[in-house]
C-alpha cells in the first residue's frame, strides 16, 4: 500500500519494517531509544528487531502497561533514563506500543532537550488508527485525560497487521470503537462496513480507509482550531466514563469500551440538540450494543461525571463542549449542551439495560 502523507511524515504500512530500515540508514542518529511497556516488550518488541539485523547500538526503557500510569511520574523516568543513557539532540525516540506508549513515549521525547526526533510503532488496533496520526502528545493529570501535552509530528510512523496477532480479542474490540467512529463522523458506507467488520479478522485495507480518514481532518486542522473537533465526538461522555471507571472499586474500562458508550449517550445528545434522525439513532445504537457490552452506571454518579466533563479540553467559559451527529457521516463542532441534557443522555443509556 502507498504510504500516506501527514503533516509533514508519513504513515507506512508493511508489516517487515523495510521503510523503518531505510530510515533508520538514513537518519544518521548518535543514539536510538525504544521505549515499550511490558508487554510490547515481550511480544512486539523482539518482532520489531527480528526485522532490524543491521540495529545493534541501542537502549530500551521499558514502563508499565496500562492508562493508570500514562502520567507525569512515569514521564520523569523515562527523562531521568535518557539522561542516564545519555542521549543527546541528535537521539531518536522510537514507541513501540499502545496509545498509552505513543501518548506517553512521544510526550517525553517532545520535551527532553526541547525536543528530539521520534517514530511510532503502533502495536494496538487502536493506536493504529488513532495515534498514528495527528502528532498528539501527553499524559493524564489530576485524573483528567491528555490534560498535558503537546502538538508535535512525529518523523514517521509504521504501522504492521502482523502485531495485532499480540492482542486479545477485547483490545481488539476496543481498537473499533475509533474506527466506528471514523465512519460516523466522516463517512455513512465506512461505518456500515466498521460495523460487521468487528467480527471478522482485522485486515490493512480497513485500518487504511481508518488513517485516511483521520488524516484528512488533521491535515486540514493541526491545531484543533476547528473541523479537527469532530474527532471528539464520543470522547466528552466517553472520556469522563474511562475515567470514572477507574476509581477504586469500580470496574476499570478500555479505552474503546468507554468510547463506545459516549457515542451512544452522544447520538442521543445529536437527535435532541441537533439533526440525527431516530433511525439512525437507532441503527448506531444497535450496533454499538452488539459490540461493546453494556456498562451498567448508577445516577448516583451523574456529579462526579459531570465534574469530570466540565474540566474537559473542549469546553469554552464553563460550558461543556460536544461534537454531535447532523447524519451519520456528518458532524458538527463547538456545539454546547447543558447538564441537564448531559444527565438525560446518561440516563436513556441506562434504560437500554
Amino acid at each position: 500500500m502507498q504510504p500516506i502523507k501527514s503533516n509533514g511524515y508519513s504513515v507506512y504500512f508493511d508489516d517487515h519494517f523495510g521503510e523503518l530500515k531505510t530510515f533508520l540508514a538514513e537518519g544518521s542518529y548518535s543514539r536510538v531509544f525504544f521505549i515499550a511497556d511490558r508487554n510490547t516488550y515481550e511480544k512486539c518488541l523482539p518482532a520489531v528487531l527480528a526485522e532490524l539485523p543491521d540495529l545493534q547500538q541501542y537502549d530500551v526503557i521499558e514502563v508499565d502497561p496500562g492508562e493508570e500510569n500514562k502520567n507525569i511520574d512515569f514521564c520523569i523516568g523515562i527523562w531521568q533514563m535518557l539522561l542516564d543513557f545519555g542521549a543527546d539532540r541528535n537521539s531518536l525516540v522510537i514507541n513501540v506500543g499502545g496509545g498509552v506508549v505513543t501518548d506517553m513515549g512521544g510526550f517525553a521525547a517532545s520535551t527532553f532537550k526541547r525536543g528530539i526526533d521520534f517514530v511510532q510503532v503502533p502495536t494496538t488496533l487502536l493506536s493504529q488508527v488513532d495515534a498514528s496520526v495527528g502528532g498528539k502528545t501527553g499524559v493524564d493529570f489530576g485524573g483528567v485525560k491528555n490534560i498535558i501535552g503537546t502538538f508535535t509530528q512525529p518523523k514517521a510512523v509504521f504501522i504492521s497487521t502482523a502485531l495485532l496477532g499480540t492482542l486479545d480479542r477485547r483490545q481488539v474490540i476496543s481498537g473499533f470503537a475509533e474506527v466506528i467512529k471514523h465512519g460516523l463522523i466522516r463517512d455513512k458506507a465506512y461505518f456500515e462496513k466498521a460495523i460487521e467488520a468487528a467480527y471478522r479478522p482485522v485486515d490493512t485495507a480497513l485500518i487504511y480507509r481508518s488513517v485516511e480518514i483521520k488524516n484528512e481532518v488533521v491535515t486540514t486542522d493541526p491545531f484543533e482550531k476547528g473541523l479537527r473537533k469532530i474527532l471528539n465526538f464520543g470522547h466528552t461522555i466517553g472520556h469522563a466514563i474511562e475515567s470514572y471507571s477507574m476509581l477504586p472499586g469500580n470496574s476499570p474500562l478500555l479505552h474503546g469500551e468507554a468510547i463506545g458508550f459516549g457515542m451512544i449517550c452522544e447520538s442521543y445528545l445529536s437527535h435532541i440538540h441537533h439533526q440525527l434522525t431516530g433511525e439512525e439513532l437507532n441503527t448506531i445504537i444497535a450496533g454499538l450494543l452488539r459490540i461493546y457490552p453494556y456498562y451498567p452506571i448508577e445516577a448516583t454518579a451523574y456529579p462526579e461525571l459531570i465534574a469530570i466533563m466540565l474540566n474537559d479540553k473542549k469546553n469554552t467559559n464553563g460550558k461543556i463542549g460536544f461534537a454531535l451527529l447532523s447524519a451519520i457521516g456528518n458532524c458538527a463542532y463547538n456545539l454546547y449542551v447543558s447538564e441537564r441534557e448531559i444527565v438525560d443522555a446518561l440516563e436513556f443509556y441506562r434504560e437500554l439495560r
